[in-house]
């Protein structure tokens, strides 16, 4: 059986005149702003053009392009490379959601290389409305567009894949190696933060974060850990999810603490781990007093990951259903907007 993979993520500017495009195009997704399109797009056009020279001045820092396709494609290669060590012939296929290359280029090609099944596998370890959502209701369109008539499955989400668990581990374990001596440290297990209001809307997001994070440190165990999980990223005045990670480095600060900040919602290094963690974050860190920052690297390639999402595709081309790091259902029934249920 010939299996193609679409890896989903969101994408990156590849220019810094692609930065207002990429934004055009992000806030143009009803999953992010939730207005009629014909109020939607003219506000979008407006929101881009008004944040693309801070936006530009960011991806300047980071040699003026996202690396996020690279990263991506390289964590593609490396899945192919697990799954044909298991005997399995497969392709992956790179398709983000704000730039190139986008679903139609994906569904195109996928279609050239005419599998025998497609399974959908969103670089989002924890599912959302805003992203997981979003990119499978626009790889729907372009599968119908390329004409692609190829049975496909779908994995939902994996916040406690073991994979992802323990590549995560790993890249604190290597990243406390360099903690100074004696020096107090708390962990800041780091997501990007979503509006109160679509959390209030069902999206269990929050929920899969905190499970991650939940998992992650009894995989580490240590004893009398100092951790917390927190959200990055808000913009606009809207009320976001909470605590914001500036706000606890500001606080391990006051209390004298170094910090290790973990990004465990993103796969892949891009500009809010660049420039944002590894930038931003550490010059408020200095400022805040905090005696030493370190951040650990994104899982990216590494085996144990890679093999968990090599163990997540065998699964989903082998069922009916969506496949998720659990046996069934992983979200409370509170959680009216939980990805598991909703069809291909």
């Amino acid at each position: 059986m010939k299996i193609a993979i679409v890896l989903f993520n969101l994408g990156g500017p590849d220019s810094l005149e692609a930065v207002e495009p990429f934004l055009r195009n992000l806030f143009s997704d009803p999953a992010i702003i939730t207005l009629p399109g014909i109020l939607r797009k003219p506000l979008a056009r407006l929101i881009a053009a008004r944040r693309a020279p801070v936006a530009r001045e960011i991806y300047a820092k980071i040699g003026g392009r996202s690396p996020i396709v690279e990263e991506t494609e390289a964590q593609a290669r490396a899945l192919e490379k697990a799954l044909a060590a298991r005997k399995q012939e497969a392709r992956a296929f790179v398709a983000m959601r704000c730039w190139r290359p986008f679903s139609d280029e994906a569904a195109q090609a996928v279609k050239a290389w005419a599998p025998d099944r497609v399974v959908l596998l969103p670089l989002y370890p924890q599912f959302s409305t805003t992203t997981t959502a979003s990119s499978l209701g626009d790889w729907r369109r372009a599968a119908a567009k390329a004409g692609l008539d190829v049975p496909y499955a779908r994995v939902c989400c994996y916040p406690s894949s073991a994979g992802f668990i323990a590549a995560l581990v790993a890249s604190i374990r290597e990243t406390w190696t360099k903690a100074t001596p004696g020096l107090r440290y708390r962990l800041l297990l780091s997501a990007h933060g979503l509006p109160e209001r679509i959390i209030a809307a069902g999206d269990p997001y929050r929920w899969q974060v905190e499970r991650t994070a939940q998992m992650l440190v009894e995989r580490l165990g240590m004893d009398d850990l100092d951790w917390t999980v927190c959200y990055q990223s808000r913009v606009g005045p809207l009320r976001w999810i909470a605590p914001a990670t500036d706000n606890e480095i500001r606080r391990a600060g006051a209390d004298g603490m170094g910090v290790i900040v973990v990004p465990i919602a993103f796969v892949s290094e891009h500009s809010e781990t660049l420039v944002e963690l590894d930038i931003d974050y550490a010059a408020l860190a200095r400022e805040a007093g905090v005696p030493h920052y370190l951040r650990a690297p994104t899982v990216g390639t590494r085996v144990d990951f890679v093999q968990g999402l090599a163990d997540l595709v065998l699964r989903a081309a082998g069922s009916d259903i969506a496949v998720n790091s659990g046996a069934g259902r992983l979200c409370p029934s509170a959680f009216g907007r939980c990805g598991f249920a909703e069809a291909v």
